[in-house]
């Protein structure tokens, strides 16, 4: 790519399919660069990316999912703009997020969301998602083919969240209407019939759930998660309780279902990957980093500076929007040899920052990990084989994907494919 001043990487579809030759390109140039279009300096390098991630004290999250979309509410003036951001912090979109929080409140926060999901909890889901997983490869597997992510990996990624929160078992069918219709989280859209984005109805239920548990705690999940408090002991506002659910539901739901959809079309598209996986899976939990790395499903976060501060050698001044592209970093050949290669022996495939890095990794990457490791488990023990619908995305060297359209999320939107069931071929 020569001329990479002329793409905009937050407007252009071209990148949807393919983002690597312009991310290579503008780390070639320099790993901290700022982009024309938007103003925002792009961080394609490992080391810096991971530097600014660990950096809460220099740089806020306070924009850290919306970027200059549409930017801070003021102008950012002066060497130090931290009174600015307090001053119009709830001005921003999704303030109320953990993502967008900084220390102490972000510390606080997740350490209530830490007291929520107990590792006995857990436990407990990780045996929920065994019965799960077959539950929903009974209705994908009833033919000779599916549509992947809509038929497996969005649906048990979400009912893997609800069992984990409590949700009571007669209103899953409700959650699925409401959260598998296709709309975006976070958005909204004033006058549907329902009135709610998805995350909007999240933020309605779990505050009804969180109030009732309240005035009458039972012997459930969710009056654990009603009653958690702060680590030191106070007890959380309903909202802020509220807050904390519905970010891990939204957040870990999307994470999970592109990350599964990932990592089955490259066992459908690799023969000999699959033959590998089928005859040892375990080689199947440094498979799953390698599809982080190499296909992260977070493409990047933002960060604001709060103050002058030098990144790779490029000084940045206050106010400056940075973009932590984590799908560059995880290709950055100064950390990874041979970046471009899928290897799912490579031995430094979990240093990837696909969950980002330092109090703001994202706390369902356990989770993410433990629903991967079962579906693929399940789905390679029920399937002899497993391989692209060609009718649906073309021949193999002429594959027609989709990806969703955003500059923060990378993955299919349809994964189609055929596969033989177990004992037959």
């Amino acid at each position: 790519m020569t001329d990479i001043d002329s793409v905009d990487f937050f407007t252009d579809n071209a990148l949807l399919h393919d983002p690597y030759a312009y991310l290579a390109a503008l780390r070639e140039q320099c790993p901290v660069r700022r982009e024309p279009h938007h103003d925002v300096v792009m961080i394609t390098g490992y080391e810096e990316a991971v530097a600014v991630y660990n950096d809460t004290e220099r740089f806020s999250s306070c924009t850290s999912v919306t970027g200059p979309f549409p930017g801070f509410p003021v102008p950012l003036e002066g060497d130090d703009i931290s009174e600015l951001i307090a001053a119009h912090r709830d001005e921003l979109p999704m303030n109320d997020q953990l993502p967008t929080m900084d220390p102490p409140t972000h510390t606080v926060h997740r350490g209530l969301l830490s007291r929520m999901i107990t590792p006995k909890r857990l436990k407990e889901n990780e045996e929920f998602m065994w019965r799960l997983a077959d539950g929903q490869l009974d209705r994908a597997l009833t033919g000779d083919r599916c549509e992947f992510n809509g038929e497996f990996a969005s649906p048990f990624a979400m009912l893997v969240i609800a069992d984990l929160l409590g949700v009571p078992e007669p209103d899953h069918a409700e959650f699925r209407e409401a959260l598998l219709s296709g709309s975006v989280l976070g958005s909204s859209k004033k006058g549907d019939t329902l009135a709610h984005s998805p995350l909007e109805y999240l933020y309605g239920k779990f505050t009804e759930y969180i109030e009732d548990r309240r005035r009458e705690p039972r012997d459930d999940v969710l009056t654990g998660v009603a009653s958690a408090t702060f680590p030191d002991g106070s007890v959380p506002e309903v909202i802020d309780a509220v807050c904390v659910a519905a970010n891990l539901f939204a957040a870990g739901q999307e994470t999970t279902v592109r990350l599964l959809g990932t990592a089955v079309m490259l066992i459908a598209e690799d023969p000999s990957l699959q033959a590998r996986l089928r005859a040892d899976r375990s080689l199947l939990p440094n498979f799953i980093e390698e599809a982080l790395r190499y296909e992260s499903p977070i493409r990047g976060d933002f960060r604001l500076s709060r103050v002058p501060v030098t990144v790779g050698g490029v000084d940045l001044p206050a106010g400056t929007t940075v973009m932590l592209l984590n799908a560059a970093a995880n290709r950055d050949a100064r950390k990874f040899p041979e970046p471009d290669v899928f290897d799912i022996e490579r031995k430094n495939a979990r240093t990837h920052v696909a969950f980002g890095r330092g109090v703001h990794s994202c706390p369902g990457a356990p989770l993410a990990r433990a629903e991967a490791l079962i579906s693929l488990q399940r789905l390679l023990d029920r399937t002899s084989d497993i391989r692209i619908d060609e009718e649906r995305h073309g021949p193999a060297g002429d594959r027609r994907y989709r990806y969703i359209p955003t500059f923060i999320l990378r993955g299919l939107t349809e994964l189609h494919i055929e596969f033989s069931p177990a004992g037959r071929t």
